[in-house]
């Protein structure tokens, strides 16, 4: 069956055969005729290869790429053997057939001795990989797929291998992964009527120019109906062009498909193609790209007009042909873009909101008590000294620019901006789910999860050859005691060194913190100390960004650091499938960057200024470092410089630095090298085929990195936006520069990835879910805790003789008596003498009964605090929740749509029952009519249930 198959002429083949039997004669020693080499033309001279996207006949297309390192060969060698020559399955299989049959196989050329002694002292290893291979390429041409090798290139020690999916190959395997392909049937999209139609039609007309110049991206009123491709129902889609019916994309994930089920099973244990792929056997396996970006008389492709309408700065403006990135990338990569995008546009309203916070923070900070008292010229309020020994007291009136500076971020329109933020986060939820839907609808993936869950179960090659391993380990095992204690031993230590190695690394981030706190105490004394007076008055300042700059180099760091241990942790684990081991790598990563990139903020929102004692009575480090405090102003401005500093290095320096820097370095250094060359080595570089090309690029490592960036992004975004309401307008900037920049990396920068099918962005929807209900909670806390909001609101309802905040700096500073201070903790060189010093917080005096007891004010604030909590979670997560449940999931024209695409391929499938009824009517006699009528029900009820599976099948 399998050799009648491959023995069906297919277009391109017969010369193929003829190659192949010259290279038979070759091998048993004949001289080839110079008629025939005439005939075999070069990659140079075959204008129809198309720099590597061809096979040599010009007419098959490539669609993946093997690679293989193969040793560097002599120069005798090399004149002797050329690309269209080399060893193939086809000659082996007539030596092993003759080796059958009693025959003695054919002679080998004896014409070379130092060939054969190269090849008898060949090392056993590369002889293995090269036998897989065989094996390998053998059982793929026995599934019909075609193959050409190429290893006199001008990419010294690879080898290429040419992969070629004939037709009936595409058809067999699309009916085997249920492709839904477009049918012949072409029905018009319901069009909205009404004041809704004409306003987007109005909206349309306004935003054209947005629209990049790619026509998938145009909104079209009609819409090929879509099934499941099967075989026997060829008839029933457009194949007029079979070469442009199956595109790019979806012949390379066909390959794929087949090359993950195919094994070489005559080794001693089972090897799949991702063991072929870990084992060395072969290097590297890609699909190529579809043309050149530039040059001499490049030809329009798909991947020239995303460069220029999707890649290039200059259209930064404009949507993304998000139609066109799914076509030539894939569904799932596909979606990302359009998750980004949609992102990006939601950052639109929150960036003005923000702004408009800020600027009245500006307008009022002129009208703002608290801070007037702090600044009056007749403020004589003496503080008590920052630190021990080294500081002396201060005047309240020096806190001024830091209390005005406080009220740009700590004003009432932070709470309505926190409240703004949180249904934010819910619409952009609900937006992208509708989004999300409307995509499912326009690239046919309604019903594809079922579908698609058979096909997610192909082993990785580190878990096959972890079974492997185990398999031969027991082998040597007799016993079943020892095969059991073997399996608790393989299998314990890989979960026990993950959490291990989880909560080291939390700890270590932790370690870090508490480093920087070291710093800050010890720098704050020693800058005090100083004799320059310019230097003593700036040391809040100077610390805070200095502390917050060490911060974020550390976070850099150790962003990379998790990054690698994640992985290695999750390769412990051995995950049996992709998908699998994915979403255990996403988990890990993001539970330790995201601790990496926040803890240090919790510590200055939630911690400090919180575990200081009082004045007499202070908490010491290690016995000799005093716990910081806050400003007077609240921790609050030092939490928007620890932010804004942390989310702006980390745009900045990873984006700008990492992904623009580092390629354009590496860009410049071969540019340097280039000018040390040969102009006939510059001229060999310009004829590289494609499939060398796209070696030299960059393989594709997956989405995790960028959904990454984005979703600790959305936490700076969210989590902490009542501190610092600018940050929106960062990351909305930072956004237009990343998706220029990552639709130019994947474009032009790395290798063109296997398309995916997906009908969401998975995992990550549920981090960025879980984010945005964090954020509410702690938008809560940073208004109740870190500002002073609710102490200003208790004292102006319940202490102030006015209902004014006339006297709330006051009521907010206790007293303390200096003699009280405690034996070499009291100012060496005190400015001022002075009996009382004032400090922040809610105690009772001296002269009272109990003299620096929390005071009854304490209370009310922190039972006000707690209450405020409370109900803001409750209110904010009740409206997101009305947000969630007033907008549905699926856009009711798409729902509509849907449910007419139902209704017309039931149509279609009735229709073409009764057209074979028809036509059995009409060959058969009078008679015959009269006995098929009798058993007409039986062949009706035949057809029905295959038109219900189909209806099932199709079910959103």
């Amino acid at each position: 069956m399998e050799r009648n198959e491959r023995s069906t002429p297919v277009p391109g083949k017969e010369k193929e055969v003829d190659i192949i039997n010259i290279k038979g004669i070759e091998d048993i020693g004949y001289v080839q005729p110079d008629s025939i080499l005439l005939n075999c033309l070069t990659p140079e001279e075959n204008t129809g290869c198309q720099h590597g996207l061809y096979f040599q006949d010009g007419e098959r297309r490539v669609d993946y790429i093997l690679t293989y390192h193969i040793k560097k060969p002599s120069s005798s060698r090399s004149n002797r053997q050329s690309s269209r020559f080399t060893d193939n399955a086809f000659t082996r299989s007539l030596r092993r057939g003759t080796a059958r049959l009693g025959r003695a196989p054919p002679p080998q050329p004896r014409g070379d001795p130092e060939v054969a002694s190269q090849d008898h002292s060949m090392d056993y290893h590369v002889d293995d990989k090269r036998l897989h291979r065989e094996e390998f390429e053998g059982n793929l041409r026995d599934m019909g797929i075609e193959l050409e090798k190429d290893e006199d290139t001008k990419t010294p020690g690879v080898g290429f291998v040419k992969i070629h999916a004939p037709w009936h190959v595409l058809c067999r395997e699309a009916e085997f992964m249920k492709l839904k392909m477009p049918t012949k049937k072409v029905y018009e999209m319901k069009q909205s009527t009404g004041v809704g139609a004409k306003i987007n039609t109005l909206v349309n007309k306004v935003t054209e120019p947005l629209y990049p110049n790619v026509e998938d991206n145009r909104t079209h009123n009609v819409k090929h109906l879509s099934y499941m491709f099967s075989r026997e129902k060829q008839h029933l889609f457009d194949l007029s062009d079979r070469d442009s019916f199956f595109d790019s994309k979806t012949r390379a994930s066909i390959v794929f498909e087949v090359l993950k089920r195919t094994k070489c099973t005559k080794a001693k244990y089972s090897m799949g193609f991702t063991s072929l792929l870990g084992s060395g056997v072969y290097t590297d396996a890609y699909p190529l790209h579809d043309g050149d970006l530039d040059g001499e008389n490049v030809e329009p492709n798909d991947r020239k007009l995303l460069y220029e309408e999707w890649a290039s700065y200059s259209v930064f403006y404009k949507y993304q042909p998000i139609g066109l990135v799914r076509k030539y990338f894939g569904e799932k990569i596909g979606l990302y873009f359009a998750w980004l995008g949609l992102y990006t546009q939601m950052l639109i309203p929150a960036s003005l909101v923000g702004v408009i916070v800020f600027l009245y923070g500006c307008a009022t900070v002129d009208d703002n008590i608290p801070s007037m008292e702090i600044c009056h010229p007749k403020n004589n309020i003496t503080m008590c000294p920052l630190c021990d020994r080294a500081c002396s007291y201060w005047k309240l009136k020096e806190a001024c620019g830091t209390a005005r500076a406080s009220h740009l971020f700590d004003n009432p329109a932070t709470v309505f901006f926190s409240i703004f933020m949180a249904l934010w986060a819910a619409m952009f939820m609900e937006h992208w789910k509708r989004r999300q839907m409307r995509l499912n609808y326009e690239w046919d993936l309604t019903g594809f999860e079922e579908e698609e869950e058979e096909l997610k179960d192909h082993p990785r090659a580190e878990y096959e050859l972890r079974v492997m391993q185990k398999s031969l380990k027991k082998e040597h095992k007799t016993q079943k005691t020892e095969k059991e204690k073997l399996t608790c031993r393989d299998r314990l230590p890989a979960y026990m060194t993950n959490v291990v190695m989880m909560l080291l690394m939390i700890g270590v981030t932790f370690a870090i913190v508490f480093g920087v706190i070291l710093y800050r105490i010890s720098t704050k004394t020693a800058l005090h100390m100083s004799n320059n007076p310019t230097t003593r008055s700036n040391v809040r300042l100077t610390v805070k960004t200095t502390a917050a700059i060490i911060n974020l180099v550390v976070i850099l760091i150790l962003d990379e650091v998790y990054g690698a241990v994640a992985r290695w942790l999750t390769v412990l684990e051995v995950p049996k499938t992709d998908k699998s081991f994915e979403e255990r790598l996403i988990f890990k990563t993001f539970i330790l960057k995201f601790v990496n990139a926040f803890t240090p903020i919790i510590y200055i929102a939630f911690f400090r200024g919180r575990l200081v004692g009082r004045p007499g009575s202070y908490l010491y480090v290690f016995e000799s470092y005093r716990m910081e405090e806050c400003a007077h102003g609240g921790c609050l401005m030092e939490l928007c410089i620890q932010l804004s500093i942390t989310m702006l290095g980390k745009q900045l320096i990873q984006n700008n630095l990492f992904e623009i820097g580092i390629p354009k370095l590496k860009k410049l250094i071969r540019y340097i090298k280039s000018k040390r060359r040969s102009f006939q080595e510059e001229e060999r570089e310009k004829k590289l085929q494609r499939y060398e090309t796209d070696h030299f690029l960059e393989p594709f490592a997956g989405l995790t990195p960028e959904y990454m960036e984005m979703i600790i992004q959305f936490g700076f975004v969210t989590l902490f936006v009542a501190s610092f309401p600018l940050a929106p307008l960062f990351a909305l900037l930072n956004n237009i520069i990343e998706i220029r920049l990552d639709a130019k990396k994947f474009v032009a920068e790395l290798r063109r990835p296997v398309a995916a099918r997906a009908k969401d962005i998975g995992i990550w929807y549920n981090l960025l879910r879980a984010v945005a209900k964090v954020a509410v909670i702690i938008n809560a806390f940073v208004i109740s805790f870190t500002s002073d909001f609710i102490p200003r609101l208790v004292y102006q309802y319940m202490y102030s003789p006015d209902g004014s905040m006339h006297g709330f700096v006051n009521h907010t500073l206790s007293y303390f008596n200096v003699s009280n201070f405690q034996d070499g903790k009291e100012p060496m060189d005190p400015q001022h003498q002075v009996e009382m010093c004032r400090y922040k917080d809610y105690r009772e005096p001296p002269w009272s009964n109990t003299p620096y007891v929390i005071s009854k004010e304490f209370w009310a604030v922190l039972a006000a605090r707690l209450a405020f909590v409370i109900v803001f979670q409750n209110v904010v997560m009740l409206m997101s929740d009305i947000v969630d449940w007033l907008i549905p999931d699926i856009p009711k024209d798409i729902s509509l749509q849907i449910h007419k695409e139902k209704i017309l391929m039931v149509e279609l499938f009735m229709k073409e029952e009764q057209g074979k009824i028809q036509f059995i009517d009409s060959m058969m006699p009078c008679g015959g009519k009269e006995k098929r009528n009798n058993h007409a029900p039986i062949a009706r009820s035949r057809s029905i249930p295959h038109t219900h599976s189909h209806t099932h099948a199709n079910n959103f």
